[in-house]
């Protein structure tokens, strides 16, 4: 099994992006999730599977995807809890902190928005597994960070090209090619 772990913006946030046929992950080694999201594409048709776990620090998505380019892409949260054509536009921009100005990027040295996440990469058939942490969010707890599970929900999106965690307003990082609603799972 091939592991490539990245830090961006000094431990802000990071990914393990597990890749290749040993990379499976079995039933026994899902983990308890707090929230989930199914992926779909810009079709309708379902890719992907995406578990979200609570710390006391952040937020642990987990993210299993088909389907995409071979290659990287950017993967960020966005406000609204909806994902609709065209586009996915219904889930709106990123989610923000609670402060402004709000700028993009996870090694940008002015900040970043609470929606921006490390890249996820998709190997030559499409597929793409990965975990990634953001202390930027929690899905229920009020305090300093942003609330994924508020009145109107949040959502994953996965774009077309990778993010360069500077530009503004994605990154670079393109179209909108697959989205989830983030749902609070039931235990």
């Amino acid at each position: 099994m091939s592991r490539i772990a990245i830090a961006a913006a000094a431990g802000a946030a990071s990914v393990l992006a597990l890749t290749g046929t040993a990379a499976a992950v079995s039933q026994n080694e899902r983990m308890a999730a707090d929230a989930t999201a199914e992926l779909t594409d810009a079709r309708g048709r379902r890719i992907g599977t995406v578990q979200f776990s609570e710390s006391a620090r952040g937020v642990i998505a987990r993210i299993e995807a088909t389907g995409l380019t071979p290659g990287w892409h950017g993967v960020h949260f966005h406000e609204r809890g909806r994902c609709e054509g065209p586009g996915f536009q219904s889930a709106q921009g990123h989610v923000h902190h609670l402060r402004a100005p709000v700028v993009h990027g996870l090694m940008n040295p002015r900040g970043n928005d609470a929606g921006d996440l490390p890249n996820i990469h998709a190997g030559p058939g499409g597929r793409a597994k990965a975990e990634v942490f953001s202390p930027f969010v929690t899905l229920r707890a009020v305090g300093g960070r942003t609330r994924l599970l508020d009145a109107d929900g949040a959502a994953l999106m996965i774009h077309a090209m990778a993010d360069d965690h500077r530009s503004q307003p994605i990154g670079g990082s393109g179209d909108r090619v697959a989205c989830g609603v983030i749902r609070a799972s039931r235990r």
